[in-house]
């Protein structure tokens, strides 16, 4: 089978697999895609993370040689496009794809590349390149981290090469793999061009990162008196602040751009609430104070509920339990028992007691008679 010039017509067809880079994302594919019946090699500079990957049935090491069908590269962005080269010359009839977090600046770094004498490369070797971005991950990284099961209804973004002045370079054949590729591994496909993809990053992945950093960075002298307070708010906002910092240095400069005009609006808002706290008795204060909130909660509204439908309000009933195991569990059965589905859970802990409180979210229609059911049952229902 040669992948560049065949639209994959069943699910039967299962084209040979190497991943060049085996972290979370990369072992990740490669227990997807051996589940779903493909030969997987893999490749990867760390020689410690190539065979922990191995060791979890990722896949098999790659000899060196052989020419696969479809190359996958999984590297950090800074060498995404000389990773995306190499393989294009090395394995000659392969679609080859990658999966870092930014599309345009890998795009045009593999163009010129492409178009240098040292890999030996024409624009119509990049016809069998078609740039994605699977939007998944966790909280650990690496190989021993990896699920198969990581992309499962998360968007996974398609973005067909195109050059600046030739148009569309990505052949049919070649984004047709590779979104039959992110359907094997479960998840919604979306297609978009590079620097759109790079705007929507930069708002819904970027920026939050840079947000949570910042006031993160807050705490870092502040009194543990004070931190001893902390509830859910804090821990909301700052918890992807735990990301990898090497990571993020090479995405922020790669996507910097976009990044910029996005900060460049956030920090107007800053000026204008700083201008307010500093005299909030003057006339029109609490009027821009409230209207700040307010534009937060226009924007809250117009993310996607949940499995990516419209946003809807859902009402929170908080239950007490005892910090000990089974609590959770047991709440959950008795919930069960009621027949009201939950829409999402969260846990905290208060701040000097032995107790945890689960926030149970429902259908505002639901929450009085789950609420009444759970005290019949023995539970501390708080409603809010």
């Amino acid at each position: 089978m040669n992948p560049l010039t065949t639209v994959p017509e069943s699910s039967r067809e299962t084209p040979t697999v190497l991943i060049r880079g085996t972290g979370l994302l990369g072992a990740s594919i490669g227990l997807g895609l051996r589940a779903a019946g493909h030969t997987v090699w893999l490749s990867d500079i760390s020689a410690t993370a190539q065979r922990i990957a191995e060791d979890i049935g990722a896949g098999t090491a790659w000899n060196g040689e052989d020419e696969a069908e479809i190359v996958i590269v999984a590297a950090p962005p800074e060498s995404t496009a000389e990773e995306l080269a190499a393989a294009l010359a090395h394995h000659r009839q392969a679609v080859v794809l990658d999966i870092a977090s930014v599309k345009a600046g890998v795009l045009t770094d593999l163009i010129r590349l492409a178009e240098a004498p040292d890999f030996g490369l024409d624009r119509a070797d990049l016809g069998r390149y078609v740039g994605t971005h699977p939007m998944a991950g966790r909280e650990r990284s690496g190989p021993v981290a990896a699920r198969g099961e990581l992309f499962t209804s998360m968007p996974w973004v398609i973005c067909p090469a195109e050059h600046p002045h030739a148009g569309r370079l990505s052949t049919d054949a070649a984004v047709a793999w590779a979104e039959e590729i992110a359907r094997r591994l479960g998840a919604s496909i979306h297609r978009m061009t590079p620097s759109f993809h790079d705007e929507s990053v930069a708002l819904i992945s970027h920026l939050p990162q840079v947000a949570a950093s910042l006031v993160a960075s807050r705490l870092q002298d502040a009194p543990s008196d004070a931190l001893e307070l902390s509830g859910n708010g804090l821990r909301d906002v700052t918890r992807i602040a735990a990301s990898d910092p090497n990571l993020w240095v090479q995405i922020l400069s790669g996507n910097s751009a976009a990044v910029l005009e996005i900060l460049y609006g956030l920090r107007e808002d800053v000026q204008r609430l700083i201008g307010t706290l500093e005299d909030p008795s003057a006339a029109g204060s609490q009027a821009d104070l409230a209207q700040l909130i307010a534009e937060g909660n226009a924007g809250v509204a117009r993310i996607p509920g949940k499995h990516g439908a419209p946003p809807r309000a859902f009402s929170v009933l908080t239950v007490i339990v005892d910090d000990k195991p089974g609590q959770i569990a047991a709440v959950l059965n008795d919930v069960a028992i009621t027949g009201v589905n939950v829409e999402d859970m969260r846990m905290d802990h208060s701040a000097g007691h032995q107790v945890g409180m689960v926030e149970l979210s429902v259908l505002p229609g639901r929450r009085d008679e789950l609420a009444q059911a759970l005290n019949e049952m023995g539970w501390k229902v708080v409603q809010s």
